[in-house]
């Protein structure tokens, strides 16, 4: 089987430093937050969701709001954002038994790559990809498109996991199969997220 894995709060335990990052350049700058925040820079990737704060009325350009947060983010996935529990034994399992496993993120790969690297369990997988290597968000159905076309399949022969509603909703979409995954960031999202994947589960070991 083929499996696409997200990243921040499906393999990385992320989500919480992640987003209360992007939320405190809000709130810095006398902005309320917006409910479901979380949910909606997920699939956006570090500068859709700059580029949203700064439309919000965070003052300063793309850039300098990326360096600042960088430098924070580069530590914290390089040295402190811990595996989800059960994820390598599940990985190495699942290599073991023939799966081809591959990552789709939005997170970029200054983040991504030495995380997975550090964590011990980057040559498990085929192929890791941010949306930067695309172009699009989670958010549009052509991503998963082009990531089948990508390892030369049909998009119906991939399995989509993720904990994020819109990216699972448009993975669906886009004609994947889809597994929604547990994450506390997405709690309000549970039921949803249950009846919108094809599969829902509470944790990784249960892929």
């Amino acid at each position: 089987m083929i499996y696409i894995f997200d990243f921040d709060g499906t393999l990385v335990d992320s989500m919480e430093i992640w987003a209360n990052l992007h939320a405190k350049q809000l709130t810095d700058a006398g902005i309320p937050v917006p409910e479901n925040y979380t949910q909606i820079i997920t699939p956006l990737g570090n500068i859709r969701a700059a580029a949203l704060n700064i439309s919000m009325g965070v003052p300063g350009t793309v850039e300098e709001y990326l360096d600042k947060l960088n430098r924070i983010l580069l530590d914290a996935y390089s040295f402190r954002i811990p595996l989800k529990p059960h994820v390598e034994e599940t990985l190495r399992a699942m290599r073991n038994a023939g799966h081809h496993l591959h990552v789709l993120t939005a997170s970029p790969h200054e983040f991504l790559d030495p995380c997975l690297r550090n964590r011990g369990v980057w040559d498990l997988f085929e192929n890791v990809w941010s949306i930067d290597d695309f172009g699009y968000p989670k958010s549009e159905t052509i991503i998963y498109q082009l990531t089948a076309q990508q390892l030369g399949v049909n998009v119906e022969d991939c399995i989509f996991v993720d904990d994020n509603l819109t990216a699972i909703s448009t993975a669906k979409a886009a004609g994947m199969q889809t597994v929604g995954i547990y994450d506390k960031s997405s709690d309000s999202d549970k039921e949803k997220m249950q009846a919108t994947a094809d599969r829902y589960v509470f944790d990784f070991a249960e892929i």
